[in-house]
């Protein structure tokens, strides 16, 4: 899924994470809180889904396709 050419959801976990991460190549993700996820996330082009339905579970699991993306896990 290509996020800024589809909608994208809180379930898109994946497509969230590769969005994010060529958004921010360089940042050091251990500097990087659920805060900034949930903002970056809303941000995106193509994001549509619920602010208020997120919860922590989803945004670990946004850091952590975003961490395993950057690590080539």
């Amino acid at each position: 899924m290509d996020p800024e050419n589809s909608t994208v959801t809180w379930e898109d976990s994946y497509a969230i994470a590769q969005s994010l991460s060529r958004m921010n190549p360089d940042i050091d993700l251990e500097e990087v809180s659920l805060m900034m996820i949930y903002e970056w996330t809303l941000a995106l082009p193509g994001f549509d889904d619920d602010p208020e339905i997120v919860n922590d579970g989803i945004l670990e699991a946004i850091y952590q396709e975003w961490f395993e993306e950057v690590a080539g896990i």
